[in-house]
């Protein structure tokens, strides 16, 4: 097949169905790490930057700036690099060396944001370092994943879309929640489409989303420090919180039993698979959504030195 552009390289009609993850059960994965840019973050990258360039100046000044814990701020690189803007990217210390160093790659200006914000995480300070950047410069084009409804929206025309295409009936749909942007959407979509499925939403120990206090994280992806515009609970079926030792755990029994090496959302979002499975009707059709691969985690939720620095237990097995 012919692209004519790298951001419209995106695969969604890729499945990983993983048999026996239960004795006698199996789950489907949703792989979203053949995209471009790695993650599925390409979709949403696409989507506000088509945003931007019809209600903003961005392509009259051709600047913008975006925070990322790392997957957006690459796929946002690689659509920059394509089609000439000047990015500045807000990261922070728990975002992957590999993902930073892509960025550059690209061109991408990469701002490193190393103090902790009230809640033990990074997000908010990000924030602060991009409205004050902002306030600075009045050309500069933010493209606002938090807030911007694209986000959302792409997830109901596209993720969403594609994932009943395959199954025509989900019965249960394990989903992270980061920005919340592709969990909102796929229940925008679910909710008209099939309103049966039942949707769990899956974050990390420590995040404020799901209402409980913030705490310090180590991995990237899901999780917040700030309450995500797009997350409304009435909408979900469920609420789960990992452990990000769990996550770990979780990463490494999918890559030695599976050759899935897995990124840190996945890992989450299985452990959540693997916590409720025992609860779910034996013969249902249960889909959990991987929004990248494990690569950019080699140094750290694949590192056994890292594991045994960062967490007291819980990294090595599941019990």
């Amino acid at each position: 097949m012919r692209y004519e552009s790298i951001e419209h390289i995106i695969q969604d009609d890729i499945f990983l169905t993983l048999r026996e993850f239960l004795p006698g059960r199996a789950v489907h994965v949703k792989l979203e790490g053949f995209n471009a840019g790695n993650s599925i973050k390409m979709k949403t990258a696409l989507a506000l930057i088509n945003h931007a360039e019809q209600h903003t100046q961005l392509l009259a000044h051709r600047r913008l700036i975006e925070s990322s814990s790392g997957n957006l701020g690459l796929a946002v690189s690689v659509i920059a690099a394509a089609h000439g803007y000047h990015f500045t990217c807000v990261v922070d210390l728990n975002t992957s060396l590999q993902n930073i160093k892509l960025m550059r790659a690209l061109g991408t200006e990469v701002v490193v944001i190393e103090r902790r914000d009230e809640q033990g995480g990074y997000l908010g300070n990000r924030l602060a370092y991009i409205r004050d950047t902002l306030a600075r410069d009045a050309d500069m084009v933010w493209l606002n994943q938090y807030q911007n409804p694209a986000n959302p929206a792409i997830h109901d025309q596209m993720t969403a879309r594609a994932i009943l295409a395959e199954f025509g009936q989900v019965d249960y749909l394990f989903l992270g929640a980061g920005t919340t942007g592709t969990l909102m959407g796929c229940v925008r979509h679910f909710r008209r489409h099939a309103p049966a499925t039942q949707i769990i939403a899956v974050d990390a120990v420590g995040s404020v989303t799901f209402g409980t206090p913030g705490g310090k994280r180590y991995l990237p992806g899901l999780g917040s420090s700030v309450m995500p515009h797009f997350f409304d609970a009435a909408q979900l079926d469920r609420l789960v919180q990992i452990p990000e030792a769990e996550a770990v755990a979780m990463c490494r029994e999918l890559a030695r039993r599976y050759g899935y090496l897995s990124g840190a959302s996945s890992g989450t979002v299985l452990a959540a698979v693997r916590r409720l499975l025992p609860e779910i009707p034996a013969g249902a059709t249960v889909v959990a959504l991987s929004p990248d691969f494990g690569q950019p985690y080699l140094d750290t939720v694949y590192s056994d030195d890292w594991c045994q620095r960062t967490f007291d237990a819980g990294w090595q097995t599941l019990s």
